[in-house]
């Protein structure tokens, strides 16, 4: 009687593992519970013939989500590939835009003495060096490749010997309407006036340092004023 009863609960378990049908499954497990049940005296413990799990239940696959990968900096001028681009500012609106910069050009108690007295062999250092910074601020888009080409509605450059620690300091100014700001503009304008500086001066020292080469304040633009001091 045992083993006719083994047989048969042998022939359903058969059963069980080709059925494909999650109801025949379920009545087929229930079947085999009391088969093993009157064979053995209990219920079996957890198995291949116990109550249905999720473990034999077929399952939607589980996708991984996709990861987003954003750019924390916001670097406007790189594109979804990493490669280099012009900002496309044609949806922007125009507004007043202002960018003051400033710089330094230590000279040295030689060299500042010459300058001071307008005794440099290439002649009045300041008043060159101020052309210079106006000429560069209207060039910037020519020497920064993804500036854009905008029109300057003025241009501000000052020079002054500061006789403390023998330089000269330099501030620039640049106004403009438009789509864009006009912080490079401001800032190239200091830059090429202190490389003026040097032009004129490296015949009398070789040491003169250009340093100090920021931006100080800004207004307009959707990101609004800003200001160093601040």
């Amino acid at each position: 009687m045992f083993l006719r009863r083994l047989a048969v609960t042998s022939s359903r378990s058969r059963r069980f593992l080709s059925s494909n049908s999650s109801h025949d499954l379920a009545r087929t497990i229930a079947e085999l519970n009391k088969e093993m049940e009157s064979v053995f005296g209990e219920p079996p413990a957890n198995g291949p013939a116990s109550s249905p799990s999720n473990d034999f239940m077929p399952q939607e696959p589980q996708l991984a989500p996709q990861e987003k990968v954003e750019s924390e900096l916001g670097l406007t001028h790189i594109g979804n590939k990493g490669e280099a681009q012009m900002v496309d500012v044609s949806p922007k609106e125009s507004s007043k835009r202002t960018a003051i910069s400033s710089g330094k050009v230590i000279l040295g108690k030689q060299v500042f003495d010459l300058v001071l007295a307008n005794q440099m062999a290439k002649g009045d250092v300041l008043s060159v060096a101020k052309l210079a910074g106006i000429s560069g601020a209207k060039h910037t888009s020519s020497l920064i490749p993804l500036c854009h080409n905008i029109l300057l509605t003025h241009v501000r450059v000052d020079l002054t010997l500061n006789p403390k620690d023998f330089s000269v300091d330099i501030e620039a100014e640049a106004s403009s309407t438009g789509k864009t700001g006009v912080e490079m503009e401001a800032m190239t304008a200091v830059s090429v006036a202190g490389l003026t500086l040097y032009d004129m001066c490296k015949a009398a020292s070789k040491s003169i340092q250009i340093t100090d080469i920021q931006l100080e304040s800004k207004t307009g633009g959707k990101s609004g004023d800003w200001s160093r001091k601040e």
